[in-house]
């Protein structure tokens, strides 16, 4: 019986043993230390570091390397090698606008694999990895780095009139930042924000249902997100309600002059269009009950022509005795000229061969010889 007692105690002892000597393995293994946050948040255009420190075991003969790569979201696909130390030496990869603003810290050899990233952007989020090895050990840590938009100066407005027993709703809004962006109303004169006053910290907004003389004074309005913030104020007021029954009666009148005038320019233009077209008809009226000028042939002698046709058109007066030109004008045979005149009774002249003169003759139309 003792045997087999003391058969067990000695396995118990050597697994006491082998598990001692496992942790001790473990503890004396190469491994990353850094306790910093898995989370890193920054603003545009900050330094940021990305911690890596390890510690050797006393079995970690080998040849120490060191590798920062940027963890690609598919799992798919392989991370892309952005910075190494190996043998002493330093190597870049990747794209040369990212990698020549990563950088070690300090010597890696020296227990610290941190690396520094300046003026960072914001395709620069990202998740990053630091694996460190060295025969027969390997360890690495992960680092998620998000870089955001600090909110710019917001805007503070009122909406609403500010006057008294009515709702008066303080409106703030930043026009840049990465979100959430978190709103927050306070008061900085007056005393405390009114008591049924409702806050809107996604939206910007602090409703006051019934507003008074109390509300009246400054109020300050924060906007801020995990990398900067940024304030605006407004100062309330509180104005005596207007009149709505004389604004309402005002629109009315002011509606009905407006409609009277436009009926009296319809009338005036209705009137100028009429008076227009009534002058046209007279125009016209006037032009057919005119008569046309008869055409009259052309004569040699112009002067006697004309004194003729201003005898033959001057209207009678009454009590006045007038004598006939026509039957003054016999028939006249101008030899010395070779122009003989006949009066017959067709209107035709006749040529005169006797004299190689063309003959004229009284037309009874006209009055003249024609």
């Amino acid at each position: 019986m003792e045997a087999v007692f003391s058969s067990a105690r000695l396995k118990l002892a050597v697994l006491f043993l082998l598990t001692i000597r496992l942790e001790t393995d473990v503890t004396e293994a190469m491994q990353v230390t850094s306790s910093g946050p898995q989370t890193i948040q920054k603003a545009l255009g900050e330094t940021v570091t990305l911690g890596c420190t390890y510690t050797l075991g006393p079995e970690d003969t080998g040849e120490l390397d060191i590798e920062w790569s940027n963890v690609s979201p598919d799992m798919t696909q392989k991370d892309q090698l952005l910075l190494s130390y190996t043998g002493g030496l330093t190597m870049r990869y990747g794209d040369p606008s990212v990698n020549k603003r990563l950088k070690f810290i300090v010597d890696p050899k020296q227990g610290d694999a941190s690396v520094s990233l300046s003026n960072v952007v914001l395709k620069d989020t990202a998740t990053y990895q630091c694996k460190v090895k060295k025969a027969p050990s390997v360890d690495m840590r992960k680092v998620t780095l998000n870089v955001m938009v600090p909110p710019t100066s917001p805007t503070c407005w009122v909406e609403g009139p500010e006057e008294k027993g009515g709702p008066v709703s303080l409106r703030c809004e930043s026009h840049q930042g990465s979100i959430p962006l978190s709103y927050t109303w306070r008061r900085e004169s007056g005393g405390a924000i009114p008591a049924d006053a409702i806050q809107n910290p996604e939206l910007g907004e602090l409703l006051i249902k019934n507003h008074t003389d109390s509300n009246i004074g400054t109020y300050v309005c924060e906007v801020k997100n995990a990398v900067g913030k940024g304030q605006c104020k407004y100062a309330l007021h509180a104005y005596n309600p207007t009149n709505k029954v004389g604004i309402i009666v005002g629109a009315v009148i002011g509606a009905l002059l407006l409609l009277l005038l436009l009926l009296l320019l319809i009338w005036l233009l209705v009137c100028c269009c009429n008076k227009r077209r009534y002058e046209k008809e007279i125009e016209n009226e006037i032009r057919e009950d005119a008569p046309a000028p008869e055409s009259r042939p052309t004569s040699r002698n112009s002067s006697r022509h004309s004194s003729l046709r201003s005898v033959m058109a001057y209207r009678t007066h009454p009590g006045v005795q007038y004598s006939d030109v026509r039957k003054q004008l016999p028939s006249v045979s101008e030899s010395a000229h070779g122009g003989i005149y006949t009066g017959e009774s067709n209107g035709r002249s006749q040529p005169n061969t006797a004299g190689g003169q063309a003959s004229l003759n009284y037309d009874n139309r006209f009055g003249y010889a024609v």
